[in-house]
C-alpha cells in the first residue's frame, strides 16, 4: 500500500497549509472542543428539538444493515477514521518508537487494565445496595481517546511527547476492554460468522501490506493501490459492524497492520505515507463531525444527578477511580516488575495524564443506554454524570498539565538562553 505524501514545496497553496495545520494535534483539539461545545449549548436551548431530529435523520442501504442515523454513522464510521490513523501512530511507536522497549511498553497496557477496574469497583460499591442501577458498572471504564488526546494537545504543548504516547497505548487498550464489556456483559450476541469474514479480512489486509507474492505484483503495477485498499477496508468494516463488535475496532486493527518499513523502490513506507494523507481529514472533518453529534447530552437536574447512586458512582469512578487506577497501578508496576517510566516524564505528569482519562464521553454514553434502556430516569442521570465528571475531569487535568507544560516550557528556554545558544 503505497500513498504519496503531499509535496513541502515552498509555494504551497491553500490547500496544502490548511492540511498541514490540520495534522496538528492543537488545531485539531480545538476543532473538536468547539464542536463539543456548539452541540451542549444547542440541545440545550430552545432549539433542542432540532439537535434530536438532525442526528436521528437516517442514511444508507437497508439491505445492508446500513440504514443508520447521523449519530451512528459518526460514532460508527467517522471515528473508525481516526482509530485507524491512531492504530497506525501505535504500529511506528512499537517498530521504531518509544514502545519499542517492552520495559515501557507494558507500564501504558497495565495501567489501561488498572484504570477500568478500579473505576468499574468504586461504581459498584457506591452502588451495592442499588440492584437497579448496580447493572451500570462499566460506565466508568472506558476513556474517549478522541477528547482526551485533543484536550492533551491544547493544555499540554510543551510536555515530552512520551506522554501523549502513553495516553495513546492506554486509550486503545482501554478502548479494547470495554469494546469486550460491551460484547460479552452488555450485547445479547455476536454473529460469530460475520466477525470470521472480518477477521479474513483483515489476515488479507496484513498479507497485502508484506509486499510479497500478489501484494509485490500489485506493488509492480499501474493499478493505483487505493483502488484495492479502500474498497477493502471498507468491506472488513461492513463486516465488523454486523458482526455486532464496535466497528472501530476495524481501524485500529488495520492501522495495527500497516507496514512501517520501505520495500525496494518505494520512496517511502506506505505507513508514513497514509498518516500524510488520512490525518487532515481525521482531525479536520471525522473529529468534529463526531464531536458534535456524540456531545449532545442534555444536562438534567445536578441535584438529583447527585442523589443518584448511578450518576454518583460514574463521576466518583472517572474523576478518582481512573486517576488512582492508572496513577498508583503505573506506580506499583514500577515497583513489582521491570516496567519503566520512560525518563523523560515525572509521576506528576502520569498524575495529570491519569486525570484527563477520566474524560468519558462516547463509550461511556454507549454502556449507559445500553444499562438504562428501561430506565428514563437513570439513563439521563447517567448521561448527565458522564458530562459532568469529564468537565470535572478536565478541569482538573488542566491546572496539573497546563503547569507542568509551563515548566517544560522553561526548561526549554533555559537550555537554550537568552541569546539563541545553549545556556
Amino acid at each position: 500500500m503505497s500513498i504519496d505524501p503531499p509535496a513541502h514545496s515552498p509555494s504551497r497553496g491553500p490547500l496544502s497549509r490548511l492540511a498541514e495545520a490540520l495534522r496538528s494535534d492543537t488545531v485539531g483539539g480545538f476543532l473538536l472542543i468547539g464542536a463539543a461545545l456548539v452541540a451542549i449549548v444547542w440541545i440545550n436551548s430552545p432549539l433542542g428539538g432540532v439537535y434530536e431530529d438532525l442526528r436521528a435523520v437516517t442514511l444508507g442501504p437497508e439491505s445492508l444493515h446500513l440504514n443508520l442515523s447521523l449519530e451512528t454513522w459518526a460514532a460508527d464510521a467517522l471515528l473508525a477514521v481516526f482509530f485507524f490513523v491512531v492504530g497506525n501512530e501505535l504500529k511506528q511507536e512499537f517498530v521504531n518508537g518509544e514502545l519499542r522497549d517492552p520495559r515501557r511498553a507494558m507500564l501504558p497496557i497495565i495501567a489501561a487494565v488498572c484504570g477500568m477496574v478500579v473505576p468499574a469497583a468504586i461504581y459498584a460499591v457506591v452502588n451495592f445496595s442499588s440492584p437497579e442501577t448496580l447493572h451500570g458498572w462499566g460506565i466508568p471504564m472506558a476513556t474517549d481517546i478522541a477528547f482526551a488526546v485533543a484536550i492533551l494537545a491544547v493544555i499540554g504543548r510543551h510536555l515530552p511527547p512520551a506522554l501523549r504516547t502513553f495516553l495513546l497505548t492506554l486509550a486503545i487498550v482501554d478502548d479494547l476492554g470495554a469494546i469486550v464489556v460491551i460484547a460479552v456483559f452488555y450485547t445479547s450476541g455476536i454473529d460469530l460468522l460475520m466477525l470470521a469474514a472480518a477477521l479474513v479480512g483483515l489476515v488479507l489486509f496484513g498479507y497485502l501490506q508484506r509486499g510479497r507474492g500478489l501484494a509485490a505484483r500489485l506493488n509492480a503495477s499501474r493499478l493505483p493501490n487505493w483502488l484495492v485498499y479502500v474498497p477493502l477496508a471498507v468491506v472488513i468494516w461492513v463486516l465488523m459492524h454486523e458482526s455486532g463488535v464496535h466497528a472501530t475496532i476495524a481501524g485500529v486493527a488495520m492501522g495495527l497492520l500497516m507496514r512501517t518499513a520501505k520495500l525496494p523502490g518505494e520512496a517511502h513506507d506506505p505507513s508514513h505515507g497514509v498518516e500524510q494523507v488520512l490525518r487532515p481529514w481525521s482531525a479536520g472533518l471525522a473529529l468534529p463531525i463526531f464531536a458534535f453529534f456524540s456531545a449532545g447530552v442534555v444536562i438534567d437536574g445536578l441535584g438529583a444527578v447527585v442523589r443518584d447512586p448511578a450518576s454518583l458512582g460514574i463521576i466518583l469512578g472517572l474523576v478518582v477511580g481512573k486517576t488512582v487506577g492508572i496513577a498508583g497501578g503505573s506506580w506499583l508496576t514500577t515497583k513489582v516488575t521491570r516496567a519503566e517510566l520512560n525518563p523523560s516524564l515525572k509521576w506528576i505528569d502520569i498524575v495529570g495524564m491519569s486525570q484527563l482519562a477520566g474524560i468519558g464521553f462516547t463509550v461511556s454514553l454507549l454502556i449507559s443506554e445500553l444499562s438504562f434502556a428501561d430506565s428514563p430516569g437513570h439513563l439521563a442521570h447517567a448521561k448527565t454524570g458522564v458530562l459532568a465528571a469529564s468537565l470535572i475531569a478536565t478541569a482538573l487535568a488542566a491546572v496539573v498539565l497546563g503547569t507542568r507544560s509551563r515548566h517544560y516550557r522553561r526548561l526549554a528556554a533555559d537550555r537554550v538562553g537568552p541569546e539563541g545558544g545553549e545556556g
